[in-house]
């Protein structure tokens, strides 16, 4: 009785939902309900975003009240990848898709549909990560939820594909916009990695949503928590050819940061123990690394605070014989050590079960490598340079490299410093950075496999419009097929009963051994007795190259180039032929796809 009662009150939800949204479909047009989903979003995703950002400050807050912190650094880092490796086999089948890539491969191979339950597992799993001293970001775990209360929002409001993919997008803009008081680097995150290919009219509700995203913030938590900085010094074009040497160190720092994370995460992934010990594991390793470098502790904003704002004595450890040593030296050494160390950390907390991104660890390097550079240079007395300013532009330079979204991090760091005051070193540091990694690394390190395997939307539209068309859809299935040892007269049966120019051979098992196509065969047509008990296999040849099924369309387009074949056979994992693919059909549903990308104002 219970469960009908429970199940009674849903379909009565759904439909009074379904009567509100038909209603809303009727009094808005189509535009006005795409900025009504905009507004929703933006509302929705920002004030997740607010409340995972507080949640975490409010337990480091708590940390940072006991007199002897060294024991919460022993203790919650193991705790929090034990709680979160806990929620995730527990409540969620110990599975689960992480970050920018989740959202990315949503968009190209599930038609912009995010599952429900990304609404809120990033947010609870990164919170127990992050905010018991995980040192990774909260960035990516905000655009998932984000982007996932958009698709939640356009799924339920019967958007397109096209419509979807934007509602994705404002989520994102939104959440990074309310974690940084920075609406133009939400939607310029969103247009430069998740919206490839856009259109001019998608920034409307772009920008909307991410204002929206931006007043949650305000609104709830003013400026206690925001990350923002004040410039102290103005920006000095004599300094123009130490800005071009950090951009070239941010560049290939880049490239470490990519490498040293991907083989540590792999090591981690191919420890034999299980999901509990690995966490268990990876918690004693962190505390080990927060006791010698305490700023890795965490997102790191707190460090990178103290070094813009010139009081970078507070980050060094609080040890005896620290005083041995000149303080410049120890400065050095310890930042540098500090910003080599950062993706280790990263890559152990999220490799060890964890829930975290790069966006927050890739700032933490520029940071320190921005600093870094300029006390080096300052120490040697033959210039001085502003390291404040060097520590933010740093920042923007690791994190176009490492996120591959220079125009991002050149908006970011202009918006948290309130002005554009450094708007030339930020261009000059983020391109020669980007260029750099771009001739070593394509893709970025959290994608590259999905790009490389056509899973994922990249920059060559074409590519794009192929990655959203799938084997499946193409291929001509339920064909009659021929056996080995059948013979003329039942190819003869086939041509006159099917309306089909190819078929299949296959043996006792269904495994595909050759095709016969009727252009090969037509010249017997006009004396078919002649032939009646010839064996098939005197006219089958091996096809030109063979689709495996759930191969990517843009291999498959590459296949259909070099064989310049009509048509290609697919089969499975064991060569079992299911159907064909045609080329004619390929090209139809390609020119069907281009005509579904419109402008949101055309009706």
């Amino acid at each position: 009785m219970k469960n009908n009662a429970v199940d009674q009150t849903k379909r009565q939800a759904i439909k009074w939902y379904q009567v509100m949204i038909d209603f809303l479909h009727a009094k808005m047009s189509r535009v006005q309900y795409i900025i009504f989903s905009a507004v929703v979003v933006g509302v929705v995703s920002g004030l997740m975003a607010v409340l995972l950002k507080t949640a975490v400050h409010e337990v480091h807050s708590w940390v940072e009240s006991f007199n002897d912190r060294r024991l919460f650094f022993l203790l919650l880092p193991a705790a929090g990848l034990l709680l979160t490796t806990f929620v995730i086999h527990r409540f969620f089948k110990g599975h689960i898709e992480k970050g920018i890539a989740m959202v990315l491969k949503s968009i190209a191979r599930r038609s912009a549909y995010i599952p429900t339950r990304n609404n809120y597992i990033h947010f609870i799993t990164s919170a127990l990560t992050v905010g018991f001293g995980g040192s990774a970001g909260l960035e990516a775990p905000i655009v998932a939820t984000g982007s996932s209360l958009g698709s939640t929002m356009a799924r339920l409001g019967k958007l397109s594909y096209a419509e979807r993919m934007l509602m994705i997008c404002c989520g994102a803009a939104a959440g990074i916009a309310a974690v940084y008081n920075a609406p133009i680097a939400g939607v310029i995150f969103s247009i430069e990695v998740l919206l490839v290919d856009t259109m001019v009219s998608y920034f409307v509700p772009l920008i909307i949503a991410a204002v929206i995203g931006v007043l949650c913030s305000k609104v709830l938590v003013g400026d206690a928590h925001l990350f923002n900085f004040v410039l102290k010094q103005n920006f000095n074009y004599y300094n123009v050819p130490f800005y071009v040497l950090l951009g070239i160190g941010a560049g290939f720092l880049c490239l470490y940061y990519a490498r040293a994370f991907g083989k540590v995460d792999k090591s981690i992934h191919h420890w034999k123990m299980g999901p509990y010990s690995k966490a268990l594991v990876g918690g004693g390793l962190l505390a080990l690394c927060f006791l010698v470098f305490a700023p890795l502790y965490g997102e790191g904003y707190a460090s990178i605070t103290r070094l813009a704002d010139g009081t970078p004595a507070e980050i060094l450890p609080a040890v005896s014989w620290a005083d041995k040593i000149p303080y410049d030296l120890l400065l050095l050494g310890f930042t540098g050590m500090v910003l080599l160390m950062k993706p280790v950390a990263a890559a152990i907390t999220i490799g060890s079960g964890g829930n975290g991104g790069n966006f927050a660890p890739s700032l933490f390097v520029g940071a320190f490598w921005g600093f870094f550079f300029s006390r080096l240079m300052n120490v040697t007395g033959w210039v001085e340079l502003p390291e404040g300013n060097f520590t933010l532009v740093g920042m923007a330079g690791v994190l176009s490299g490492v996120m591959y979204c220079p125009l991002t991090a050149i908006f970011l760091i202009a918006e948290i410093t309130n002005g554009y005051g450094l708007f030339i070193p930020l261009m000059i540091v983020s391109s020669i950075a980007y260029f750099i990694v771009k001739q070593f690394e394509p893709y970025y390190m959290e994608t590259k496999a999905l790009a490389l395997g056509g899973q994922i939307f990249t920059h060559k539209k074409e590519h794009n419009i192929l990655s959203s068309i799938h084997v499946s859809d193409l291929m001509k299935t339920g064909e009659k097929v021929l056996q080995l040892n059948d013979r003329f007269e039942q190819l003869l049966a086939l041509i006159r009963n099917a309306d089909a120019n190819n078929f299949a051979v296959v043996n006792d098992k269904k495994e595909l051994k050759g095709v016969i196509d009727l252009n090969d065969v037509r010249s017997l047509l006009a004396e078919p007795e002649q032939h009646l008990q010839t064996p098939v296999q005197q006219y089958m040849r091996q096809p030109e190259t063979i689709i495996e099924e759930g191969q990517p369309m843009v291999v498959v387009m590459e296949q259909f180039d070099k064989s310049q074949a009509a048509y290609l056979p697919v089969v499975n994992e064991n060569n079992i032929f299911i159907g064909f693919v045609y080329k004619s059909a390929l090209f139809q549903q390609y020119r069907a796809q281009l005509a579904v990308q419109r402008d949101i104002y055309e009706e």
